[in-house]
This record gives structure tokens, sequence and C-alpha cells, in this order.
């Protein structure tokens, strides 16, 4: 193998250093939703993101330039399966795989709890059943949108799903009163700026964590939408919502989520990992998760890409590919686009370095534009051809890429799929208190997480397309399934595949007399359906049980 060596001089360059900009307590019950001009100047501050690189010393790196084919380097073999399904469970069933009995009760009580401690004299009565109808009714409230809440109830626009589960009042009386910690214990974690959501996001990591995951997995960043006034928020200008809380999330390829972390303020090293930067100590904070053992490849964009990362984590043995810019690999010069680009589409460049002990490649491919792509395991041989268009000729055309580009591709998706998929159909009930916020999108994030798994025991069965419920009804069908949970005078409707399966619906008698659910009638009755749980006649007048199961 032949390769040209050169040496190139380093100027150290000034880097923006991130920092969180705490300015308010984050345990405060309340965020008001405005924003003075104060929070903005310090929050802008909080997002700009530290290189890895800019905290350690600058050190010449000699950078080889790969000029024979001859250089391929093809990445390892997954050792690991994803488990076949047996059947297909119903939506809900996916759902309270991460809400569990447990953390229902966990959050019931410690909102009697909170009730109870801002007003002795009076009780909230929450339990599992009727939180699970909350939510339900959330879910319900995130499909239909109206401008305000109280609509939902109005006699001009009301929608059956919510006012005929829960009331007005018993939904504003819930909403003020959820909470997930007990407040009495905050001195003693008084460092701790995530005390109020800490049950929950112990509870969803073990059970993210616990997913088997595909081989290629994706490490981003996402958003929680809140411009209010918290220290925990966030200034990102390429986001579409540039203020909110900042997650990082370490999922799959098609969004599914292994593991998580929010950020709360500059990123320290974990315990026996080397201390890289913010950036970088995320990534290895997020990449501990992984099953190494089965060559799982990973991907993270230049957000934290740096030389010290990649050799951090081949290190490790863990396989790594991410974008970077050309001032994150010092000591590496590529062509100019312009100069690219006088050699047609498809030309790329390829080098190789030592650094730390581990080999790494970065290679540089001109399309449209020109992008950079390093790993610590695969180059830029062998080659193949991809179809663009091309303006110029008014048709496609086959351009030159590389191994590495090929692969970069295969990775695109992964947290942008995550956030489409959330944004779709995001829950938006307002609240000035953070942790609600986190609860509802948590929310959401474990609804795509059940969808995503119930497309791969889809998969697993070979289930066809056109079967398959879509994102929107998967959603829709827990709701539903959550309302129906409700013990209480108003339940929501069994849908018409469950009223007309004409299975296990048997006339019951009740202790109260109850409004007949029947659209046609307006009676009263003791009989209810022991599988609908809903009262309808049946008398020598009147038989709204057969009519309402046909």
């Amino acid at each position: 193998m032949v390769f040209s060596s050169f040496r190139v001089c380093l100027y150290p360059f000034k880097r923006k250093k991130g920092s969180a900009t705490p300015s308010d307590d984050s345990s405060a019950d309340e965020d008001p939703d405005w924003t003075d001009d104060a929070t903005a100047r310090t929050s802008a501050a909080t997002t700009r993101r530290t290189s890895a690189a800019a905290s350690t010393k600058w050190q010449e790196v000699v950078w080889d330039s790969v000029q024979q084919q001859t250089s391929a380097k093809h990445y390892p073999v997954w050792q690991g399966t994803l488990p076949d399904a047996d059947e297909i469970r119903e939506p809900v069933q996916y759902f309270r795989d991460f809400f569990d009995a447990e953390l229902l009760e966990t959050i019931s009580q410690q909102s009697n709890l909170y009730c109870a401690q801002e007003n002795p004299n009076s009780a909230l009565k929450l339990d599992p059943s009727e939180l699970e109808q909350f939510i339900g009714t959330v879910m319900y409230i995130s499909v239909v949108h109206l401008p305000r809440l109280r609509m939902y109830w109005s006699n001009d626009c009301r929608i059956r799903q919510v006012a005929d589960v829960i009331s007005r009042d018993r939904f504003d009386e819930i909403t003020k009163f959820l909470h997930f910690n007990d407040n009495n214990n905050m001195a003693a974690s008084n460092r701790d700026k995530l005390f109020k959501i800490r049950p929950i996001v112990d509870s969803l990591l073990q059970k993210f964590q616990a997913i088997p995951q595909d081989q290629m997995l994706f490490i981003g960043e996402q958003i929680v939408p809140f411009k209010g006034r918290s220290s925990l928020k966030q200034y990102m200008p390429k986001k579409p919502h540039r203020w909110g809380y900042k997650i990082y999330v370490l999922c799959d390829t098609k969004g599914l989520v292994h593991s998580f972390d929010i950020f709360t303020g500059k990123t320290a090293a974990e315990h026996g990992e080397p201390d890289i930067g913010p950036t970088g100590n995320i990534v290895l904070k997020l990449a501990q998760a992984i099953q190494r053992a089965d060559h799982h490849l990973l991907y993270f964009d230049y957000c934290f890409s740096s030389l010290d990362l990649f050799a951090a984590l081949a290190n490790k043995g863990l396989p790594a590919l991410g974008t970077v810019q050309q001032n994150q690999l010092q000591g590496c010069c590529f062509s100019t686009d312009s100069d690219m680009k006088k050699k047609g589409r498809g030309t790329f460049e390829e080098k190789k370095v030592v650094f730390d002990g581990a080999e790494m490649r970065a290679v540089k491919w001109f399309d449209s534009k020109g992008v950079i792509v390093a790993s610590n395991f695969p180059g830029a041989h062998s080659v193949s051809r991809v179809k663009r268009w091309d303006k110029t000729l008014k048709h496609n055309v086959f351009v030159t890429c590389p191994s590495i580009i090929s692969l970069y591709h295969k990775f695109l998706g992964g947290i942008y799929a995550l956030n489409a998929q959330i944004a779709s159909c995001r829950i938006q009930v307002r609240s000035k208190k953070y942790y609600h916020r986190f609860f509802f999108h948590f929310v959401d994030m474990v609804v795509v997480n059940s969808w995503l798994l119930y497309q791969r025991d889809c998969d697993s069965l070979d289930v066809p397309k056109k079967e398959r419920k879509d994102l929107l009804a998967f959603r829709t069908s827990v709701a539903q399934a959550l309302c129906m949970q409700f013990r209480g005078p108003s339940r929501a409707l069994p849908t018409m595949e469950v009223r007309s399966d004409a299975v296990g619906h048997w006339p019951m008698t009740d202790s109260e007399r109850q409004r007949c659910k029947f659209s046609k009638c307006k009676g009263q009755s003791v009989y209810k359906c022991s599988k609908c749980g809903i009262h309808l006649c049946l008398n020598k007048h009147k038989n709204c049980f057969i009519e309402f199961h046909k």
C-alpha cells in the first residue's frame, strides 16, 4: 500500500464555549409562559456547543493521503439478532410495557400527596385507572386540535371522546395536582435539577435500555418546545422550535429510543471514562447502553465529532462514524469545494491517521457540495455508483460514491425520524410547570416507541403493510383503550368493532340507574353490558341492548 505523507502546521483557533446558565431555581413549580431579554441572552449563551477537541491540548497530527484502492476496510458483521414475535399485541399493551402499573401507582400517590400538601382540607383521590383515563383524553386532545382547552366540553365544539369520559373540572383538577416526586425530599437532592421528574426518568430509562437493539444506532438531540422562564431552557437556532428543553437521545435509524439524557448544564465525564469535553462526554455516557459485543455501529453528527471521541470509542471497541467539519480534524487539509467541483461530481479524497493508538479515516466527497465523514472503522473503498439528477443535462447520471458515504446514508433517519413522528401529534396541553412539559413529552415518546415495536413485530410476522396501523391510528387506539379504564358515571363508548363482534356481550343489572347510552334513547336503565360496561334499556317497550350491538 502506498501513501503520500505530509505534515501540517497547526494554528489553535478559538471556539465558542457553551455553559449552563441557570437564572432561576429549576425546582420551582411554575415556569410562566413569557420570556424577558435577560433570559434570552442567558439561554442563547447556553447553546453554543463546545467541541471535545477544545478541552484537550492541541498536538501536531500527521495525516496520510490514501492513494490506492487496496485500502478497503470493511465494517464488522453484526453478531446480534432481533427477537421474533409470537403475535401482534393490542396497541395499549405496547404502551403499558412502559407506563406499567408500578409507574402509574407512583404518579397517583405523589399527585394525591401533593394535593394534601397544598390543601389539607381536600383530597384528589386519583387512582391508576383514572390516571390512565386522563392520559387517554390528553392523547385525544393531541389528535383533535381546538384553539382552547375548554372548547372540548363546550356545547358548540364538544368532543365526546373527551367530554363523555371526564368532566372539565375534574380534568383541570388532575392537571393542577399532577406530580411525580415528594417536595419534602427536595432539600436532600438540591443538586438534582430533574428532581421533580426523577421517578419517571429512571423508570423509562430502565425500560428503554432493555429493548433489543438493531445494529445501526444514532445519537442526536431533540428539543421540548418551551418559551417560558426556566434555568433548563436552551436556545437552538437551527431547530424547528428554537426555545425549549434539550434532550440527547440514543436511538436506531427508525427512531426507536434506547436511552436519553436531559441537558441540565455542562456534562462531566462519567466514572471510568476519559474527559473529552461536554459533547464527547454525552456520547460516551449514552454509549454505555450499547451492547458492544454485538458489533453495533454508532453514528453522530458534527455537533459531537472530534478525534478524541473517535479514538475513545475505538479503544472501547465501538465502531463509530460521523460527519465532521474541516476545523475538527486538526492537521487534516482537504481540497476546497471549488477545486473538487472542477474535477466533477463524485470526486473524493481519503486520509488516515493513527491517533491515541486508534486508526481513523476521513473522506471528503463532492456531490452538489462537499461533505466530510470520519470514522474509526470504514474507509472510502470499495466504491459504488449512485444515481443523481443533473440540472444541466436534464437527466439522471451515475456518480461515484465511496463506501463510507454509502454507510453514512444508511444511518440518516434516527433522531430526525423520531422528532418528525412526535411532532405529527404532539401533546400541547399548556402548563406553567416545567415537569408537566417533560411528562407530556415522555408520553409522546412512549407512544412512538410502542408503535415502532409494533412495526417490528409486524415485520417479524410478515404482516402486509395495508393491514398495519399507522402512527395516528395506533395513537387513537391506545387513547380509546385507556379511556375505557375509567370506573365512573360516564365512560367512552366502545368502537363499532367491539360493539358488533358478538362475543361476551351479556346483560347484567347494576345497583344504580343511569342514562341509556344508545344515541336514539333518552331513558334510564339498571341494565348494562358486561363487556362494554355501559347502561342500555332492556324491557318490554324497547330493547336498546340489541340495537346498540347490531
